[in-house]
């Protein structure tokens, strides 16, 4: 386990944050900043297990299971991965990543409900409408889209990974259409439509009233000069990003479940919290993906990681083409029998083997490994010493 937490940095900073800080903050952040100063603590309660080898006892207390919390992430991949072996098909995968220039992610940023689903509604189109065209793939592939906001620095940089089968099924469902080796989609060609169809309808939000804007972009709310900045969108060029294919479909999935069930940082990234300063790792890509050390006040570190906290409800997983969850099923069948194989599950590889145990291990004994089973309930902590888990917006 981490020495420091971002749950530790929330509970020796938090309550001066919200004080700072309390016109700013929304119903969502006060959330999660409770949540996870409550998860795994006598606040939300808990049981008393004994293991059924050895005989030795132990409090275990509840998680909070909110989705920004780096302690939940655990159980929850382990579930998505065994859910997912089904859906694999032995195939090259491609990662193609669709990211915002800085003008387009501060309009998101004031508008995360609205814009981040017009990132994925343009990333989705733009995909499926080149590999439809007879002059680059003509098939209907599927493909699993996740949505970051963060960079490594925890800044916001919303972004799309998509994990995509290289190749689809032809137009009239009859053949499966192979991508070239090693090569998926023209680069170029994506951001070009990429670019059009996100201005499009960011366009369309702004006429049907969808969108807000305050402090530095207020001046963006009249019609004339929204439309000089999506001008200056057009004229700017929008980064996609295409990895090379992975070596087989056991590796796509170990990988991608990192990325379905990532948070802006890891508790394992966090360093030192000194002086009411946080110093945690992080990788400047922009200088050869160098190791670098970060060292910011509690303050702003929190700010920067409530950037990233979504919108209720919305879902950051979606999946498009066949891999739709409408006729995921019966498309997948048609896949695997075009292809000639069975419809069996893709093995998990090692390595994530080793994490989903790794993220189970709270449930197997410390002493034998014998499996720890629950003899007894912990109620919550009264309301008093449970305040900081209420919702107080």
């Amino acid at each position: 386990m981490p020495a420091l937490e971002v749950a530790d940095i929330f509970r020796r900073h938090g309550e001066a944050y919200r004080q700072t800080h309390a016109r700013q903050l929304g119903r969502v952040e006060r959330r999660i900043m409770g949540a996870i100063e409550a998860c795994r603590t006598a606040t939300l309660g808990g049981h008393v297990e004994r293991c059924a080898e050895c005989g030795l006892v132990r409090i275990a207390y509840n998680s909070c299971r909110n989705r920004h919390c780096p302690k939940c992430q655990g159980a929850a991949r382990a579930a998505w991965v065994a859910e997912r072996q089904m859906e694999l098909l032995a195939v090259p995968y491609f990662h193609v990543v669709f990211t915002l220039p800085a003008p387009a992610a501060d309009i998101a940023f004031q508008n995360k409900e609205a814009v981040y689903a017009i990132l994925f509604k343009a990333a989705a189109e733009t995909l499926s409408t080149i590999a439809a065209d007879q002059r680059h793939l003509g098939a209907e592939i599927g493909f699993v889209a996740v949505l970051h906001t963060w960079g490594q620095n925890l800044q916001h940089h919303p972004h799309i990974h998509c994990l995509v089968p290289g190749g689809g099924l032809s137009l009239d469902g009859t053949r499966w259409v192979s991508c070239r080796p090693g090569f998926f989609l023209p680069v170029h060609v994506l951001s070009c439509l990429f670019r059009r169809l996100f201005l499009e309808k960011l366009a369309a939000a702004f006429d049907a009233g969808m969108l807000v804007f305050f402090g530095t972009l207020a001046a963006l709310a009249d019609a004339s000069l929204f439309s000089r900045r999506l001008a200056e969108l057009r004229r700017v060029d929008w980064v996609i990003y295409a990895k090379r294919p992975f070596a087989g479909p056991a590796a796509v999935l170990a990988y991608l479940s990192r990325y379905t069930h990532r948070v802006a940082i890891s508790n394992r990234r966090i360093v030192a919290l000194a002086s009411g300063r946080v110093s945690f790792r992080w990788r400047d890509y922009r200088h050869h993906n160098k190791n670098k050390m970060m060292t910011l006040a509690a303050d702003e570190f929190i700010r920067r990681f409530l950037l990233h906290a979504l919108p209720d409800g919305f879902h950051r997983i979606r999946h498009y083409g066949f891999l739709a969850n409408r006729r995921r099923v019966e498309k997948l069948s048609l896949c695997r029998s075009l292809l000639g194989v069975a419809d069996t599950a893709m093995p998990v590889d090692r390595g994530e083997e080793r994490r989903q145990s790794a993220d189970l291990a709270h449930e197997l004994c410390p002493c034998c490994g014998g499996r720890m089973e629950p003899i007894g309930s912990l109620m919550r902590a009264q309301p008093a010493q449970a305040a900081a888990w209420h919702d107080s917006s």
